[in-house]
């Protein structure tokens, strides 16, 4: 089914036209036989996975009261007032049912997921569309509604035929706790890349946050990859309207470093309960970090990397690569060669090792003498280093050369760029808008 609009009131369900919302609110109710009943308030769809939403009737005003209408006694949707087939109604206040939306109370002039830009954008209109005997959601006008100036189009808006594009290109963001619970398994937000979600929630009011993250939260591993994302004080703010347990269960998915930085931005005395409730290696190496500045390298590094014996093969040092699962990706760049000790004996890249023999040692292949950096070394230094040397890893090591840990680029990244990068809007590939990739 396409979503077009023909910008005014259709005949009948079956007749394969649209209708624009906007013009259907407020119309008069009759009769079959034209006596007033009331006025349309609202109109209830129910949700039905990822089909279009069902109209199943309305809400009018009646003698004070807001009363359910069902589809089926609309005769017809053609014309001004709208002509019920019977006049008995059911005059008891009107009580939403499990899995209905009213559009205007809560989808219209409401914020919407623009799938395709991921972004929030507002809905100004919707488009009802008739599906052979039945009528369905079909569409959304995201563009700012014009005043309508005298002499400018009828008395319908005719001037303004609204530019509607299909439901399914947007996620619901509607505030309604039962709807929102079927919405759960078909959430296709989780299908966003973690930054973009972080994004999402910058922009986000406390009400749309609250219902984007209850969408992610399905997921504890996109969840603490989002929250990894998200500016520090963001972070923290979300963090700090959860239980305990809640805050822990996130950062036991986080990395390490990040972690370290959420559990420092918490007030101080929720940062030891917390703290108590990770488990005991992610405990462990989150209270190495806070021991350091989180302006120095020692802050700014991670402790998950890959170290081994100088004298393993190349093959298995590619072995233990490929076992490493669960490490970022970013730490899987570099293979570093310790001692019995624990010392530095070199750095070894992924290309370096997939380009040598497998028979070879690790230590032949290594950099014995890599670019490294202390734990209070300054970060803009170990930027200017990290460039020069054209590096998108660094170890940071003691006085004796025992590693520590590892700083990657995109760490070095986030702390150098301007304060507001987050809020830039980011580049478009030059191949955005020729055809659907998706």
């Amino acid at each position: 089914m396409t979503a077009t609009s023909d910008g005014g009131p259709s005949a009948t369900a079956d007749s394969g036209t649209t209708l624009r919302l906007s013009r259907l609110l407020g119309r008069p109710v009759t009769d079959r036989g034209g006596e007033s009943l009331g006025k349309l308030r609202d109109v209830i769809v129910q949700l039905r996975g990822s089909d279009y939403p069902q109209v199943t009737g309305l809400v009018a005003a009646v003698g004070g009261r807001q009363v359910f209408v069902p589809i089926e006694q609309v005769g017809s949707f053609e014309g001004d007032p709208l002509k019920l087939t019977s006049a008995r109604l059911d005059v008891r206040n009107f009580e939403r049912r499990e899995g209905e939306v009213l559009l205007r109370a809560d989808v219209l002039g409401h914020r919407l997921i623009d799938r395709q830009n991921v972004k929030l954008v507002r809905a100004a209109d919707l488009e009802l569309a008739a599906d052979g005997r039945e009528w369905v959601l079909a569409g959304v006008d995201i563009r700012p509604r014009r005043r309508r100036w005298f002499g400018l189009g009828d008395a319908t808006g005719s001037a303004d035929q609204g530019v509607f594009r299909d439901w399914h290109d947007f996620e619901w963001l509607i505030g309604h706790a039962s709807s929102a619970l079927l919405r759960g398994p078909v959430a296709r937000i989780r299908g966003f890349k973690p930054a973009q979600i972080a994004d999402l929630l910058e922009e986000a009011s406390k009400e749309e946050q609250t219902e984007i993250l209850g969408r992610v939260h399905a997921d504890p591993e996109l969840e603490a990859d989002v929250f990894e994302e998200l500016d520090e004080d963001e972070a923290a703010r979300l963090l700090a309207d959860r239980s305990d347990a809640d805050i822990a269960g996130v950062l036991t998915k986080m990395r390490a470093d990040d972690a370290a930085d959420a559990i420092a931005e918490l007030p101080q005395r929720r940062r030891q309960p917390v703290l108590d409730l990770l488990p005991a290696g992610q405990r462990t190496k989150v209270l190495t970090l806070l021991g350091f500045n989180q302006t120095s390298a020692g802050g700014l590094m991670g402790v998950d990397f890959i170290t081994l014996p100088a004298m393993v093969t190349v093959v298995e040092a590619l072995a233990k690569v490929a076992e490493s699962t669960g490490l970022q990706p970013e730490a899987l760049t570099s293979v570093h060669a310790v001692d019995d000790g624990g010392c530095l004996r070199g750095v070894a890249t992924l290309v370096v090792l997939l380009q040598a023999a497998g028979s070879a040692a690790l230590i032949d292949v290594c950099d014995t003498d890599p670019v490294r950096v202390g734990a209070d070394t300054d970060v803009m230094d170990v930027a200017v280093l990290m460039t020069d040397y054209n590096l998108i890893t660094i170890p940071v090591v003691d006085d004796e050369r025992r590693l520590l840990g590892v700083i990657t680029v995109d760490d070095v990244l986030e702390v150098t760029l301007p304060d507001d990068w987050r809020r830039r809007e980011a580049a478009e590939p030059p191949d955005a808008r020729h055809g659907d990739s998706r």
